[in-house]
């Protein structure tokens, strides 16, 4: 019926607007035009089969994909409330934006958060604050067998790809790192010159595609490693073996991404999709992994190597620890990347199912190299939803020493969470290869944003921490962490959570960890266990 209604409708109109354009008129032949271009649409909505929508509701069908389109902004402008938006919600990026901006960031009239509510999370102050420190703390990265190396600050540029993000995005994230002296994370894609040009410091992270350190069929190169990680800029390689938005599965570059310059700077075919495998060449089990990084750390003169990992099996992290005590070496740091993490593309049954969190897989790690007597020789970053001082004070209580962010950065940089990273139609020119997008980022503009950004937060940690009594991040505990458990009770982290002692594992270990620990072996990854616990065989 409606079908009817709406061809018959305009054909109607059509030929009334023809007979004015003829009989009164040539203004009219305008409407002769919009009405018959109305029509041939419908008629072609009534024959095409792809959509039932339009079949039945030819021409008004369209609004609804019109606004299935713009929902996300209708969403995010006109629906959502300050505190309830996903990913991150309207305070918060609000939040990024001010500091960026240098603006005001203070708000009138109190939280609009409930905090009677289950699961809220809180710090506890001081009733004898300090004041902040003058300068902020850095965490010195460099284990016994690092020649050369490197103190990072508490918060720094997380891992994110040269064709992930466009080259101006790069450099205003580089440029800015250079000014306000943080670390700067390559990401999987390569040592690109938009990385190396403003001379920021660089974490170097080589992915199980290896660009930048890659044979052409794929393999590990050492030579081309060994001079790639001779820039001066480069002060630390990490090693990824698993990002938190998509542990388990490489990434993906569209064939269209491809250019010349991120063909030449990964070491691959232009115009071919570009795929990282799910798992390394070059190791398979534990005790391969951890003889590879020491390998990676001599090639780099002795510069800090450490992995970044999204935890899974706890056994498989305890057949780690128990690889480094078997071996005698460890890595210099490892980055635990949450399971909230961001990415650029990435199937919905990854980023919502897959993985462990960040608060629960960093105090898996913190504990684990406690309970083995490795925590003080190896630093541990935490990346996973980081944009504000109260995140990284909470990291730190959890088990980090320093933290990373990504999607902060992207917002210091201008993004405004318009979620359309993987279409290469990033409205701000931040998450794109599109040169006309990406020539909207004004990079000396930005770079000062992304200084402003993490001077202000870093600073805002620290006057947290004063607040709470101590003196700086080392003097955090878990009681300084509660969370509502229910309507009329809250806890410590140190009473929800176990907190191992040094060498416990080597000496008694705790009844919750016995069957990990039994389990765990160097010289293999994955034990699995059947429907009664008992490791299958």
């Amino acid at each position: 019926m409606v079908r009817f209604l709406v061809v018959t409708g305009l054909s109607i109109l059509t030929a009334l607007s023809v007979l004015l354009a003829v009989l009164v008129g040539a203004g009219w032949w305008v409407a002769v035009g919009v009405f018959g271009v109305l029509l041939l649409l419908a008629f072609r909505d009534v024959v095409q089969r792809k959509h039932s929508i339009l079949r039945n509701y030819p021409v008004i069908g369209h609004l609804r994909f019109m606004l299935e389109y713009i929902r996300p902004e209708l969403q995010q402008y006109f629906i959502e409330r300050n505190y309830d938006g996903r990913p991150f919600d309207r305070d918060t990026r609000s939040l990024i934006y001010e500091r960026a901006k240098g603006t005001n960031e203070e708000q009138a009239f109190g939280t609009e958060r409930d905090v009677n509510e289950v699961g809220y999370e809180y710090l506890v102050h001081s009733t004898a604050p300090l004041e902040p420190p003058q300068e902020s703390p850095r965490v010195h990265i460099g284990g016994p067998e690092c020649r050369q190396p490197y103190d990072m600050s508490l918060l720094n540029v997380s891992a994110m790809s040269f064709g992930a993000l466009s080259a101006n995005a790069l450099l205003a994230l580089n440029k800015g790192a250079a000014m306000g002296g943080f670390a700067h994370d390559t990401g999987e894609g390569g040592l690109s010159e938009y990385h190396l040009r403003h001379g920021g410091d660089l974490v170097w992270e080589i992915g199980s595609g290896y660009f930048g350190a890659r044979t052409k069929d794929g393999h590990f190169d050492p030579q081309l490693f060994a001079d790639n990680a001779a820039h001066t800029s480069v002060k630390c390689v990490s090693l990824k073996l698993s990002q938190g938005a998509k542990p388990g599965i490489g990434g993906v570059l569209p064939a269209g991404k491809v250019t010349a310059e991120i063909a030449e700077t990964r070491n691959v075919p232009q115009g071919v999709k570009c795929v990282s495998p799910a798992a390394h060449r070059v190791f398979s089990t534990p005790r391969e992994l951890i003889t590879f990084v020491a390998g990676m750390r001599e090639l780099a003169q002795g510069k800090p190597v450490g992995f970044k990992l999204c935890v899974g099996s706890r056994s498989d992290l305890l057949a780690i620890c128990k690889a480094m005590l078997a071996e005698g070496t460890t890595p210099d740091f490892i980055i635990v990347d949450g399971s909230e993490g961001g990415t650029g593309a990435a199937p919905m049954e990854y980023e919502d199912h897959m993985g462990t969190p960040l608060t629960e897989g960093l105090m898996m790690v913190h504990n684990a190299l406690v309970g083995t007597g490795l925590r003080s020789k190896i630093r541990v970053g935490a990346s996973g939803k980081v944009a504000t001082g109260t995140d990284i004070v909470k990291r730190i209580i959890q088990g980090a020493d320093y933290t990373n962010a990504a999607r902060a950065m992207m917002m210091a940089t201008g993004c405004i969470q318009s979620q359309r990273c993987h279409t290469n139609k990033c409205t701000v020119g931040v998450a794109t290869q599109d040169p006309r997008r990406a020539k909207a980022l004004d990079v000396e503009l930005k770079s000062h944003r992304v200084q402003r950004f993490q001077e202000a937060t870093v600073s805002e940690a620290l006057r947290m921490i004063a607040s709470m009594g101590a003196n700086g991040p080392g003097e955090l505990t878990p009681e300084m962490l509660r969370r509502r458990i229910g309507h009329l009770d809250t806890k410590s982290y140190a009473e929800l959570y176990d907190w191992m002692e040094p060498g416990e594992l080597l000496s008694e270990v705790p009844e919750t960890w016995a069957q990990d620990w039994a389990t765990a072996s160097p010289d293999a990854f994955g034990a699995r266990y059947g429907t009664n616990g008992r490791t299958k065989t």
